[in-house]
């Protein structure tokens, strides 16, 4: 089977070097993701595995769709018994460009009639629409009038890992903070703070991935597991990842630390780290109060930079004071907007353009040598 792993643009290259470290085959990096081959067990796998990764998809059928008639006939030859009954739910979802079809709602609608009417007139029954969540996830991409019809493995996105507590302003999606981590060339075992980490996004993916512990392991199912077609054979090979997950040996833990001046976060993120079973260390106090690293390691942060969060200059100012404190760490910057690229206080030695949502983010990386 042919996959396709869906990416937070400008991570691509990350999550095609997390696949092959995975041990997935045929990898290979694309726009807006990576693609992959292998059986279904390795779809599953990524979806368990991948930290990177916010969809993993598998392609159905692939057609010229010039016209809506013809996206409907490309829809309809695909027998969607295997993944369908009368008890399942479904949701089509639909992107576009440069084709005579333009219009998203249009085009999923038209798949979902397509999908509807052939069960119907085979099987006798029309599965019923639930957005909200839905047990087959169909998804539509047409480009220069070509369109590929997709299956999500995934049902929830990816960086819904499970231990996150609600109710903290602006936190960074799971997936993009692991990429950041993998981009920064952390090497898992060496320190790293992050002084202003807000719900602590970036020092619990660390914990987790220092650990080699699964993205997955909290998620009660993944989307592949409300499948018609999910059977033993299925369940015994998800149950065996889960199985071969909890006989790994965690390696010695390093040294992490986040701190914030919000409280709150702070709570949240020692509740988080809890419920992720991982153990960092967690303090409520200003940037000011970080003190050198005892060995060299990792500053890795995600700081306010005016967008969602206000920006306050002196903060930019404070905190160039306190990284050239860190000789011969590595300081690792994420953020959008001007005033952080003007005013970073060291010039970068490598820089990646990533998006954060819908916010495109400089992500820049030096080594304090003073």
């Amino acid at each position: 089977m042919r996959f396709f792993a869906v990416a937070a643009k400008g991570t691509e290259g990350a999550l095609r070097d997390e696949l092959k470290e995975i041990g997935l085959k045929g990898v290979r990096a694309d726009r807006g993701g990576v693609h992959f081959e292998g059986a279904l067990s390795d779809g599953f796998r990524a979806c368990y595995e991948s930290r990177i990764a916010v969809r993993i998809q598998t392609p159905l059928a692939s057609f010229e769709a010039p016209s809506a008639e013809a996206l409907y006939e490309g829809v309809r030859s695909v027998d969607w018994s295997r993944w369908l009954t009368e008890q399942h739910t479904l949701a089509v979802r639909a992107f576009c460009r440069s084709s005579v079809l333009t219009h998203t709602q249009f085009i999923a609608q038209r798949t979902k009639d397509a999908i509807v009417d052939q069960l119907r007139e085979r099987c006798g029954f029309r599965p019923s629409v639930n957005l909200g969540d839905p047990d087959v996830r169909v998804f539509v991409h047409l480009v220069h009038n070509k369109a590929t019809v997709y299956l999500d493995l995934s049902g929830d996105p990816l960086y819904q890992r499970g231990y996150r507590v609600a109710g903290v302003e602006a936190p960074l999606k799971e997936t993009l903070a692991a990429a950041v981590l993998r981009l920064s060339g952390w090497d898992r075992s060496s320190p790293l703070v992050d002084p202003m980490c807000g719900s602590g996004t970036f020092v619990l993916e660390a914990a987790l991935w220092a650990a080699r512990v699964p993205a997955g392991v909290l998620r009660p199912r993944f989307g592949f597991e409300r499948w018609a077609c999910h059977g033993d054979a299925e369940r015994r090979a998800i149950a065996d990842l889960r199985q071969e997950a909890r006989e790994r040996k965690p390696p010695p833990a390093p040294f992490l630390l986040g701190s914030d001046l919000d409280g709150h976060a702070i709570k949240i993120a020692r509740e988080s780290a809890a419920r992720a079973g991982v153990r960092a260390s967690w303090f409520c106090r200003p940037l000011s109060e970080l003190r050198p690293l005892r060995q060299p390691g990792w500053l890795v942060t995600n700081p306010p930079y005016g967008q969602r969060l206000a920006l306050q200059p002196e903060l930019v100012v404070e905190f160039g004071s306190v990284a050239r404190t860190l000789h011969r760490s590595r300081v690792v910057v994420l953020a959008a907007g001007e005033e952080w690229a003007r005013v970073f206080p060291f010039r970068p030695e490598q820089v990646w353009t990533l998006h954060n949502g819908d916010l495109v983010c400089r992500l820049s990386c030096t080594v304090i040598r003073l």
